[in-house]
């Protein structure tokens, strides 16, 4: 068996290479590995609203109740959500069913430790070696865990502290939420596209928690149109609405509502390097900012280090994946990083990415400063990027080739500091990406394909 765990869970078509069998062996496991010396451990676990989440959902909690774990299931919430009430709760794991931003027949796993935390690889190693033996722990009797729910949950010998609620676990994510933002977004006007995912009940009720109006759209989950020709990946919907409906910016989720992406009252994109560099500013200003860095990955523009270098914050850079941004965030206990796909991370308020709290941090910006979004997204000026993929027969072979080295360097020298190049193996296919970046877009466009030309012919 190949490794089951990707960069963020285990994934796959659903009922096929995701199977139940797969979500019951794989969540049981992770119940014996990580609620060891627990009495009683509990598990929180939801999903978001695609079809295949009932099924999988029931093969989990099998696996978790199988192991002797207690299952709180909250039902349809966001992955951030499943993070925070795992720690609220002092759950010794969470289990969101989600495949983010995926399309619908597509489904995965993603487990969080103890506190909210995404596990690290030793753990995942762990649980999967457990998965091979074949051997489950499989308490009987009373040893058996059981499924809570607000009424019944104290009789079952859960071990969720006595100055917590059951009840209203969503009231509860969006009360965080709201006090988390610390604004009155009152005046403000918000088109907020919810993918027909995790986030349409709490999302548009977060924002107008916060006085926020919202026009809520996509906001309609049946089980099949999660992400169809909508939310974070497909911003057509969101541009439109906002320009028809005179918003003053529109917010457009992923399926599971761990991203964000949004577009000013003109209807013009504001990815997330520029929504970083907006709420890295605000964080600085407030002192917030922790040594005045922000944490990001290689993939975000040279126009993110070139606004960071004029206000004063250093810019650190980390592989491509949110868990690398994660994992630099606590090292360095900085208090914000990111990607430029929309995962913003604060980890004062979340230990994942928030596309909830993210719009509400861009809100409450504009609400202090009483500046439009398009004004404080100037403070960013992106470089002309090209982006081409090579095919290969080996990707980490032909990435450190001799001959590939001496071109990177050779284009390297032809920017000097006008320009960037980035060349990587692609994380999934055998595929080389190179990268470049410069303020003249023809001389990118060259070095891209000339450089293009030089993996190709490894």
């Amino acid at each position: 068996m190949g490794r089951l765990f990707g960069t963020d869970g285990v994934r796959g078509l659903a009922n096929d290479s995701l199977s139940p069998e797969l979500a019951l062996a794989v969540s049981g496991a992770a119940a014996q590995i990580l609620s060891r010396g627990k009495k009683r451990a509990l598990a929180v676990v939801g999903r978001d609203p695609r079809a295949s989440g009932e099924m999988l959902e029931a093969a989990v909690t099998a696996g978790l109740t199988a192991a002797g774990v207690n299952v709180l299931s909250v039902g349809v919430l966001p992955t951030p959500a499943v993070a925070y009430l795992t720690g609220l709760y002092d759950a010794c794991l969470g289990v969101m069913i989600s495949a983010s931003h995926n399309p619908m027949p597509d489904n995965g796993i993603k487990i969080f430790a103890a506190g909210g935390h995404k596990l690290d690889d030793a753990v995942e190693d762990r649980i999967e070696a457990l998965i091979d033996e074949r051997t489950p722990h499989r308490p009987t009797g009373a040893g058996i865990g059981r499924v809570l729910n607000a009424a019944g949950a104290r009789d079952h010998g859960s071990n969720i502290p006595d100055r917590y609620s059951l009840e209203g676990t969503h009231e509860r994510y969006v009360e965080h939420l709201v006090e988390a933002a610390g604004q009155d977004l009152t005046g403000l006007t918000v088109v907020l596209d919810c993918a027909h995912g995790a986030a349409s009940e709490v999302g548009p009720a977060a924002f107008r928690e916060a006085g926020a109006t919202v026009i809520a759209i996509n906001a309609e989950p049946d089980g099949l149109n999660i992400n169809d020709g909508c939310g974070s990946t497909h911003l057509e919907q969101v541009q439109a609405a906002v320009v028809e409906h005179g918003a003053d910016l529109g917010l457009a989720l992923d399926g599971d509502a761990d991203r964000c992406l949004a577009v000013d009252a003109r209807g013009t994109i504001v990815d997330g390097d520029a929504i970083m560099a907006i709420i890295a500013i605000a964080m600085r200003e407030a002192g917030e900012l922790v040594e005045d860095t922000l944490v990001a990955t290689v993939m975000s523009n040279l126009g993110l280090h070139i606004a960071m270098r004029e206000a004063g914050i250093t810019l650190r850079t980390t592989a491509v994946g949110d868990r690398y941004v994660l994992e630099e965030l606590r090292r360095g206990k900085y208090t914000l990083g990111g990607e430029q796909s929309g995962h913003t991370v604060l980890p004062r308020f979340g230990t994942t990415g928030d596309g909830i709290l993210t719009g509400l941090k861009l809100m409450a910006r504009m609400a202090q400063t009483r500046r439009e979004l398009s004004d404080l997204a100037a403070v960013l000026t992106t470089v002309p990027q090209v982006l081409v993929n090579v095919p290969v027969t080996d990707k980490s072979l032909v990435a450190r080739a001799p001959e590939v080295l001496d071109a990177v360097r050779e284009a390297e020298r032809i920017l000097g500091d006008s320009g960037r190049v980035l060349l990587r193996p692609s994380g999934t296919e055998q595929l080389v990406r190179v990268m470049v970046e410069a303020t003249d877009p023809v001389q990118a466009r060259q070095l891209a394909d000339d450089l293009a030309k030089r993996v190709a012919s490894v």
